[in-house]
């Protein structure tokens, strides 16, 4: 009698798809049954749990609100003294897209230097997260730190968000050519103060909202064209201070990049609604200054739901 080969191994991303199954058909459920009904479905790729003290209850209908029908929470970075961010929501972000599936999901995340980053995200993606971040910590954006969490990203294919910010979190953007051509099949998606200010081609590096028309061509706008692996999300003030600051400029840069923005809000307050709640005014400039219903969509809805594979 000849033996039965032995089972093979489950590779680690087969397993994060398998295991994360419940989530993605739930998700795709309500994304489908949202097309059907009356409005178009818009998936928020960046909000936090307990954001600003702000209650689970509260979030949910400020999500609703803004029109939002599937929203990724995001265990938070660094938020100060006290909050240094990391796997410590982990287990609110997964009790909240638990409570509600398909509305939300979640991604992993860890301090970049911890040393046991790559061990504790590995951990969180075997549990269900769709991709890692939101990664705001005090590093090179080129480092070996951050290196070690893209290669787990790799091995499971999922994104990473970056939050980067001059002198402070994911530093020397000029640099973070290095990280998006040593690993080529890695989705990263760029955010924050010091990502949206170098749309500019003149930007000097500082000033986090910087006003006034901008000068086409900045590293930002190169980064997107230049690697396919780079995205960009538009969330917090500094995404809807791009689009303000030169909205002439912006029509043109959604028309380059119609296959690259993402619409994020990471937004604190409670109420959804414009004027107050920039989410708000962000999803109706996209809606203003997209050039097509097509393009419209796309950064909406169709490159979240392509790119997180939902």
């Amino acid at each position: 009698m000849i033996a039965s080969p032995p089972p093979s191994p489950i590779r680690r991303r087969d397993f994060l798809r398998t295991s994360a199954a419940w989530l993605a058909t739930a998700a795709v459920a309500r994304l489908d049954a949202a097309t059907a009904g009356a409005r178009e479905p818009i998936i928020d790729v960046h909000q936090h749990v307990q954001y600003s003290g702000r209650a689970d209850a509260v979030l949910v209908q400020h999500q609703r609100t803004l029109g939002v029908t599937t929203s990724v929470l995001m265990p938070s970075g660094d938020r100060g003294p006290g909050h240094p961010g990391g796997s410590g929501e982990h287990g609110a972000v997964v009790a909240l897209a638990q409570a509600h599936p398909g509305e939300f999901l979640f991604f992993a995340n860890e301090i970049t230097n911890h040393p046991d980053a790559p061990k504790n995200i590995e951990r969180q993606l075997r549990a269900g997260a769709i991709g890692i971040g939101e990664q705001k910590f005090k590093v090179d954006c080129d480092s070996p730190e951050l290196w070690r969490i893209a290669e787990v990203a790799r091995e499971f294919d999922v994104p990473i968000l970056l939050h980067f910010q001059h002198a402070t979190y994911n530093r020397n953007i000029e640099r973070f050519h290095r990280t998006l051509e040593k690993f080529p099949t890695v989705k990263f998606i760029g955010h924050a103060q010091a990502w949206w200010a170098h749309i500019d081609r003149k930007h000097v590096s500082g000033d986090n909202y910087p006003k006034g028309p901008v000068t086409p061509g900045g590293l930002t706008d190169r980064y997107l064209t230049d690697y396919p692996n780079c995205y960009a999300e538009v969330s917090a003030g500094s995404g809807n201070n791009a689009i303000i600051r030169d909205e002439e400029h912006y029509r043109g840069f959604i028309q380059r990049h119609a296959d690259k923005l993402l619409y994020g809000s990471d937004c604190s307050e409670g109420t959804g609604r414009a004027p107050v709640c920039f989410a708000a005014r962000t999803i109706e400039a996209v809606r203003r200054l997209s050039p097509s219903k097509a393009v419209e969509r796309k950064i909406l809805y169709e490159n979240a739901k392509r790119l997180l594979k939902l």
